[in-house]
């Protein structure tokens, strides 16, 4: 083994410490930070280590240069310009790319090696078709779940016929025949491979409604780690390897709390279609009856007088951009020696631990974020819980009807405080297309406006009132 080698080695070996480190960081608010710049040095260890080992030719360094320029300023600007709101689509869009690079080194290894007129090993092959069909579905169904959350792609009316179904057994079973032939060596099997998988991807994700993408996005991130571990046996890396393992693990894990928190069994998810196609003609939906709403200043009253809030985000926050506004009024309160908490619900928002990046963009303490188990039981000793724009993951149908979809679902239980003030433009169903109970019960009361608007309004009403000036 020559020097470069063990060099290498020794990194990816350092490398694969750190990663390991950096993805337990992530579990944590306080470390979140460090450990994405800790997965981030690790990655570029084993970057250094695989260039020192392979040794490129000048033309070679060319490219590596160019390709990590430009990603690196996509990188950037993606970072600096994508909104909060934004972020589940650009989730979506970065499993993609990791989809479609596994796709495309699988493809560039087969192709070399038919052009050299060399024939990989089993292993390779197997790798090699592995990592082309589940690079192929991550990425089209990557693709289509961004389209969805960004309103540009609407379930279609035929995709949710059980027929559905039989269209993608079909699509399944060309996959798999493919599949064999381009491992047992035939290269025109190759192209219908790439294209069924990829049609595949969009027949598993298309019928898929809004209220089950946090699931998708957290399984399509486990797929993507999936095929790069897959891409890893293609070209010999075993960091590669050990980091696809990792964050196909990981994504995994977190499907499972997903569908946990939402009830839904991941084959539900999946073959079930649209979870709002069934709540059609269920006890759930219908108009309102008893609505009682209030202004403001009515709530900025109450708020100045309770000892104990609560404070549930939603969608509706993030689509208003009023979390540092929301920041502003907690200090106010806070100041004033009213207790604030955050109630983050697992599945609120539009992917996994949406809230928590969108609180903490506002420097929100940790310390003061609860889940879900742990805030339930303190309800009926909060005077005051404030939703802004959660619906689905309040809704007392999921404890109380049991025709309802949404029945056996976890939510918190915001209707045993003694006042609750929902914060919503107007009268709209949340995803599930289900009507929500909290909204007429006697102790809510509907704040109707921007959430940023009210917020803001709030802010002044306290500040009239001397609240935390003192």
């Amino acid at each position: 083994m020559s020097s470069a080698e063990l060099f290498q080695g020794g990194l990816d070996l350092l490398a694969v410490a750190l990663l390991a480190l950096g993805i337990k960081g992530l579990s944590k608010i306080r470390s979140a930070r460090a450990a994405n710049q800790l997965a981030a040095a690790a990655v570029a260890m084993a970057v250094v280590g695989l260039l020192v080992s392979a040794q490129p030719t000048a033309v070679t360094w060319v490219w590596i240069a160019g390709g990590t320029a430009v990603g690196g300023v996509l990188g950037m600007l993606t970072a600096r310009l994508v909104p909060m709101t934004a972020m589940p689509e650009t989730v979506a869009l970065f499993n993609g790319c990791g989809g479609l690079s596994s796709l495309l080194v699988a493809l560039g290894v087969l192709l070399a090696a038919a052009g050299d007129g060399l024939t990989p090993s089993l292993l390779v092959l197997v790798s090699i078709g592995f990592s082309i069909v589940v690079g192929a579905v991550t990425c089209t169904g990557s693709v289509v779940a961004m389209g969805k959350l960004q309103g540009w792609l609407p379930t279609p009316g035929w995709m949710l016929g059980r027929w559905r179904h039989g269209c993608n057994v079909a699509l399944a079973t060309v996959v798999l025949l493919a599949a064999v032939l381009t491992v047992g060596g035939s290269g025109d099997a190759l192209w219908p491979l790439v294209i069924s998988a990829s049609l595949l991807g969009i027949g598993l994700t298309l019928p898929i409604g809004g209220a089950d993408m946090p699931v998708v996005i957290s399984l399509l991130n486990s797929y993507s780690g999936v095929a790069a571990a897959a891409a890893g046996f293609v070209v010999g890396q075993r960091l590669l390897i050990v980091a696809g393992a990792m964050v196909g693990a990981a994504g995994l894990i977190l499907t499972q709390v997903m569908c946990a928190g939402m009830n839904r069994s991941l084959p539900a998810v999946l073959f079930g279609g649209a979870l709002s196609s069934a709540s059609t003609g269920s006890k759930g939906s219908g108009e309102y009856t008893n609505i009682t709403s209030c202004s403001a200043e009515e709530c900025a009253l109450t708020l100045e007088a309770a000892e104990r809030v609560v404070v549930v985000p939603g969608y509706g926050l993030a689509v208003a951009q009023a979390q540092h506004t929301l920041r502003e009024v907690a200090r106010l309160l806070e100041k004033h020696g009213v207790t604030i908490t955050y109630a983050i619900h697992p599945v609120a928002g539009r992917m996994p631990g949406h809230m928590n990046v969108l609180l903490a963009e506002a420097d929100v303490p940790y310390e003061q974020l609860k889940e879900m188990d742990v805030i339930n039981p303190e309800f009926p000793a909060v005077d005051v819980v404030l939703v802004l724009g959660a619906n689905d993951v309040v809704n007392p149908q999921a404890k109380t009807d049991p025709e309802s979809p949404l029945y056996g679902m976890p939510v918190l239980d915001v209707q045993e405080a003694r006042t609750v003030f929902v914060v919503k433009r107007g009268m709209s169903a949340g995803y599930s297309g289900i009507k929500n109970d909290l909204f007429e019960h006697p102790n809510t009361s509907m704040v109707f406006g921007d959430a940023k608007q009210v917020l803001g309004n709030i802010l002044g009403e306290l500040k009239i009132l001397g609240v935390g000036q003192r």
